[in-house]
């Protein structure tokens, strides 16, 4: 049986840990598996859909991006399995506590901070939400944005983190961000705890997704994702490496929690249709 090659990328050192946990563990029962880190997530698109990996731990954004390349190419990618952490997830608007704002309406014309260009997290979905609410982030906002990391599609959460403190410190009148982060902020001090309040909350949307590419044989497919889904937390061989991946259980992957990334994708013209990268100022 060959090895099966997944891709990962490397937005922070604990990465090197979870897979070469999973790597072990994979290979005690016995599926030949490897993997290759990445810098960042549109090489490590560009060669799962080209064959040089067989499979990838996706972002939401690259995994919209895959779809557009394979399709592009005539291959086939598959969505074979996510956290049970990436389902029904949302983003916030966040003022200060005692901000004069009631609805996003009342945002026009004010600063609103954001994560990463490439977030979907803290800046695609919430500012794609923006619009849904009647705020054109174009010509209605002012937008702050806090490239740090680019690249790693909002993986590392520093961007994030400046757009809450632009928020503490008065430059912005508003700032994006995932709801889990606007409470791990309170906890670690970054917006302290009764200082900010959630103006407005995103629909649900899914994120990460790991995919196979069109190397992948069905045997080792089936086989890779048999084994993750089995995976227990009650296992103390891999309960610290789901911790630190932030899961309890894998999931199956579904197709359906992407549409407004999607949607953000098209009104920013992030990628064009056939997968190349067009987001102006993105330089991963």
């Amino acid at each position: 049986m060959s090895t099966l090659v997944l891709g990962a990328v490397a937005y922070d050192p604990k990465v090197v840990t979870i897979w070469s946990g999973f790597r072990a563990w994979l290979r005690r029962q016995d599926l030949p598996f490897d993997f290759v880190l990445y810098s960042h997530y549109e090489r490590q698109v560009e060669d799962l859909v080209r064959g040089r990996i067989d499979a990838a731990w996706h972002s939401p954004l690259a995994w919209l991006r895959t779809r557009r390349l394979a399709a592009e190419q005539g291959v086939r990618i598959r969505p074979l399995v996510m956290r049970d952490t990436d389902q029904d997830l949302t983003s916030v608007v966040v003022v200060a506590a005692d901000a004069p704002f009631a609805t996003a309406a009342d945002l026009k014309g004010e600063s609103v901070a954001v994560g990463a260009v490439d977030s979907p997290q803290a800046t695609l979905i919430p500012l794609h939400h923006l619009r849904q609410e009647g705020v054109d982030p174009d010509t209605d906002l002012r937008v702050l944005r806090h490239d740090t990391g680019t690249g790693l599609h909002g993986d590392h959460i520093g961007g994030e983190r400046e757009a809450a403190r632009a928020l503490l410190a008065g430059r912005a009148a508003a700032a994006c961000m995932i709801d889990a982060n606007h409470l791990a902020f309170a906890q670690d001090g970054t917006l302290p705890v009764g200082s900010t309040r959630v103006l407005s909350r995103t629909a649900p949307y899914d994120h990460c997704v790991l995919a196979g590419g069109p190397t992948l044989a069905d045997g080792l497919r089936e086989h890779l994702t048999a084994l993750l889904l089995s995976m227990s937390y009650a296992d103390p061989d891999v309960r610290h490496l789901l911790d630190l991946e932030g899961l309890t259980r894998w999931v199956p992957a579904r197709e359906t929690g992407f549409a407004q990334l999607a949607a953000a994708v098209e009104e920013t013209g992030f990628y064009d249709t056939q997968g190349r990268v067009t987001a102006t100022g993105y330089r991963p």
